[in-house]
């Protein structure tokens, strides 16, 4: 009787290790097959980040009406705003500005249109929702002249709106991600009232400015060297002092100048509109949206900031983002700096321009906005926005007429 029992025992013990195999079999392949997903999830986010890419639409529109001159379009945190905007289409016209909001309900918001649109023009419904407004410098109605920068690339176009008289001060427009120098035409006008020479640059990669070998952004770690350049230019025409005024990554790239440029002297202080001022709150804010788990955004970090990376990420190399930590290198700013951030800015997060300002209160002043949302402070309340600049450049003596 006992024989038979152990062999049945013995029987069962091989089963259930058997189970436990499978078990641990299934269990390791999808632990394999998770990993592996998260590691291309990871890979893509890296890319992503690194990569130049085409404007996509964001917005749609319902309907034009050509003789009340209105737009409708589908309402979103964007459409919704307050303010002047712009609006790039498809079709027999590319770019449209905008008015204010004269009518809204829970789905549409229909906004009255500052270029005429006639019955015979034929626009795509998907759109891109812009706070560019200008999209040409002949619109601000100033003179300037087109300039080429010599960076190490090669020729840089750039726009250069001089003072109505003659000043050693000038202003550098960087531009962000995804855009180009057109970014920056609003600010032209407030520096023109204070007696400045604005230069409007562009960095490789942009698609205005030459490409580099990789085609890839470096997030400011390279493009920084591409507006120092536009610096010598400005000294080469008589500039002694510079304002460096940088919108989303250009801000990243500004604070790369600040830290690295050897025309440093030069530099009398920034303006800082939206900007990344640490990649990695970034990274993290925009994984959040996704909701992606923390791991993938940390090997996405891992994979943009390590040289075995960087073939993955096609980058060329790693990118330093403990470099273009500004937080982390609070220390080493010499200038003073003013900070405009909206607080519900949507894609790159206020916190880590409070972060900074509390860590250089002697130098950062910090003008938070609500509402206004990403690059947009200008359009929500453009009022507030150019007294704000215009206030802190008279404080540091650099307006050629304080008024």
């Amino acid at each position: 009787m006992n024989a038979p029992r152990r062999a049945a025992t013995r029987s069962a013990s091989q089963a259930s290790a058997g189970m436990i195999r499978v078990a641990v079999s299934l269990l390791t392949l999808a632990l394999g097959a998770v990993l592996t997903a998260w590691g291309a999830v990871s890979l893509r986010v890296a890319r992503r980040v690194v990569t130049p890419a085409a404007r996509v639409p964001t917005s749609r529109i319902v309907s034009l009406d050509t003789a009340a001159q209105t737009i409708t379009l589908a309402r979103d945190a964007d459409t919704e705003l307050p303010g002047r905007y712009g609006l790039f289409t498809t079709g027999s016209v590319d770019y449209l500005r905008l008015g204010s909001v004269v009518a809204q309900d829970t789905g549409t918001v229909t906004r009255k249109l500052l270029t005429e649109v006639s019955a015979d023009d034929r626009i795509d419904a998907d759109a891109a929702f812009s706070g560019w407004y200008f999209n040409d410098p002949d619109q601000l109605h100033l003179p300037y002249k087109r300039a080429l920068i010599g960076s190490p690339l090669g020729p840089c176009p750039a726009w250069v709106f001089p003072a109505a008289v003659e000043t050693d001060v000038w202003v550098v427009q960087v531009h962000g991600r995804g855009t180009t120098r057109a970014e920056t035409l609003r600010a032209v006008p407030v520096f023109h009232a204070l007696g400045i020479t604005t230069l409007v640059v562009s960095y490789r990669n942009d698609g205005e400015a030459p490409r580099s070998r990789t085609g890839t952004y470096a997030l400011g770690a390279t493009e920084w060297r591409d507006v120092d350049a536009a610096l010598g230019y400005a000294r080469r025409q008589g500039a002694r002092r510079v304002l460096l005024m940088g919108w989303s990554m250009g801000g990243a790239v500004a604070l790369q100048v600040e830290l690295n440029s050897p025309h440093r002297d030069m530099i009398a202080g920034l303006v800082l509109e939206s900007p990344v001022v640490d990649w990695r709150t970034v990274l993290d804010y925009q994984a959040g949206l996704m909701r992606l788990p923390a791991v993938v955004t940390g090997l996405a970090k891992q994979l943009v900031g390590s040289d075995w990376g960087a073939p993955l990420v096609r980058s060329g190399g790693a990118i330093p983002l403990d470099s273009l930590d500004g937080v982390a290198r609070a220390a080493e700013l010499r200038h003073p700096t003013l900070i405009l951030h909206s607080d519900d800015d949507g894609f790159v997060p206020s916190d880590a321009s409070h972060r900074l300002a509390a860590a250089r209160p002697d130098l950062v002043r910090l003008e938070t906005f609500s509402v206004a949302r990403h690059t947009k402070l200008w359009n929500y309340d453009e009022d507030r926005w150019s007294t704000a600049i215009t206030t802190w450049v008279r404080e540091q003596g650099l307006a050629v007429d304080p008024g």
